[in-house]
């Protein structure tokens, strides 16, 4: 490499370069996560059936009885109440029974 570029090379980093290099950095590391979650929960919304255990946004434990659409049932409670949300209001799919748990406390 002549000098000249080497000048103009230090020059931009020197000169803000490393700046704009560190900008577009954090920006891939705040970008590149919320991607990958948002895909995951798209993904996850897009494989919801019934029978499936659910917890919604707004901390609601039940079971999926009928999907259409983007309309979700869920049977609630001990009582199997039918509560009906939009697709998007499911947080999770839940691993545990926890209705069951519901069930024990209330009979206990």
């Amino acid at each position: 490499m002549s000098t000249e570029a080497v000048s103009g090379i230090s020059g931009f980093m020197g000169g803000g370069g490393f700046l704009i290099i560190m900008m577009i950095a954090m920006f891939a590391i705040m970008i590149i996560p919320q991607r990958k979650r948002e895909k995951k929960i798209k993904n996850m919304l897009a494989n919801l059936k019934p029978g499936d255990r659910v917890r919604t946004i707004g901390g609601i434990y039940g079971t999926i009885s009928a999907i259409k659409d983007d309309v979700v049932t869920l049977s609630v409670g001990p009582d199997k109440v039918r509560l009906v949300f939009v697709r998007g209001a499911i947080a999770t799919v839940e691993d545990s029974p926890v209705e069951n748990t519901m069930e024990d406390q209330l009979n206990n």
